[in-house]
């Protein structure tokens, strides 16, 4: 595969922690989805069309215009293998879709990864900006910036009425998910989560889990995201996730304080022999990865832990999945061979540790 650096290096960007709102907010999302005018949406589209989709839109990442934005990679899914297709996965670089659905799938990316261009995925486009923190409205100027370039230079499927069609009709209108995955360890030990999640759901907007639809919150990561892409302009929708995740942020640090007035030394207790555990430990399965990884966070940004990085633990997330492992150690990996190169990954990269400035 060309450019080794996106399979090499876990760490993107938007993983390195340095946005605003960081300690609680992992990443800030936008992701647009398109068609093109006059031809099948991909689930109906032969190779033939679907190939006919591809040669257009990567024509105009060559236009001048395009090029103005950032320097981008691009790679076709046919020459790509397994491990290297579900590391852009576990990277959030690509989508599930883009793998397992799609016919003449492509992917564009830009130098930093933070722009990530899915072609003839669940439709023939789509643009995602990743930032880090809460940058939500940087994220949306960025993707509409090349959003605009593409519609200089391809007619898209718009309706009067209804906006942009697309495949799936939830994402009918404006087209646009804006989401943040939020790191929420004290709501959950404090138990008010549920209370909150609720609350989010009532106006409007989905909670799910760090990849996506369908995925498990493990590791108290919740994506927060729109539900609604009709009715709204894409302002609105952007306006009222930001307003819900600077509450959610509110409560979380409320929470935070609670645990340290409260339970400082219960709270001490528990990230410390998480930390001892990760440091230790001959087996590892993802989900105890991701729940101890946790916990050492919040020490983390608590100051309980002064001598890890809230990036180290951004990249052991992504290090420590099914995908990247296999990559690393160069291998196919059974279940419980994962759990001991976990173990063993977890363990090398804590010992290496330094403390932060």
């Amino acid at each position: 595969m060309a450019g080794r650096r996106f399979m090499e290096q876990a760490l993107s960007d938007w993983m390195r922690g340095t946005g605003p709102d960081s300690d609680i907010v992992i990443s800030s999302r936008i992701r647009v989805a398109r068609n093109l005018s006059g031809l099948p949406f991909p689930l109906l589209a032969t190779n033939q069309q679907s190939a006919e989709v591809l040669d257009h839109l990567t024509a105009v990442v060559d236009e001048p215009d395009f090029a103005a934005i950032n320097h981008f990679h691009k790679f076709s899914l046919a020459e790509m293998n397994d491990t290297e297709k579900q590391v852009l996965v576990e990277k959030h670089l690509i989508s599930p879709s883009l793998v397992n659905e799609s016919r003449n799938g492509f992917v564009i990316l830009s130098d930093d990864e933070s722009i990530s261009i899915m072609i003839n995925e669940e439709d023939h486009l789509r643009i995602q900006c990743l930032y880090p923190g809460l940058q939500i409205r940087e994220a949306w100027e960025q993707a509409s910036r090349i959003d605009d370039v593409f519609e200089t230079h391809v007619d898209y499927a718009f309706d009067e009425k209804r906006g942009y069609l697309t495949s799936c009709p939830t994402n009918v209108g404006t087209g646009i998910r804006a989401s943040v995955m939020m790191h929420l360890p004290a709501l959950v030990m404090t138990q008010q989560i549920n209370r909150i999640l609720q609350a989010v759901t009532q106006v409007g907007l989905a909670v799910r889990g760090i990849y996506g639809e369908g995925s498990e919150a493990i590791g108290n990561l919740f994506q927060i995201s729109n539900q609604i892409t009709l009715g709204q302009s894409e302002t609105e929708i952007i306006d009222n996730l930001y307003s819900v995740v600077k509450q959610i942020i509110e409560h979380e640090k409320a929470a935070r304080e609670l645990l340290l007035s409260d339970g400082r030394t219960r709270l001490t207790d528990r990230v410390c022999r998480s930390f001892g555990i990760m440091k230790h430990a001959a087996i590892m399965d993802s989900k105890e990865a991701a729940q101890r990884l946790s916990d050492i966070r919040l020490g983390s940004d608590l100051n309980i832990l002064n001598h890890i990085h809230s990036s180290e633990l951004n990249e052991l997330l992504v290090m420590t999945q099914p995908g990247f492992l296999q990559h690393i150690y160069n291998k196919s990996l059974s279940t419980d061979e994962r759990d001991v190169y976990r173990a063993r990954l977890i363990r090398e990269t804590l010992s290496k540790s330094k403390s932060k400035s």
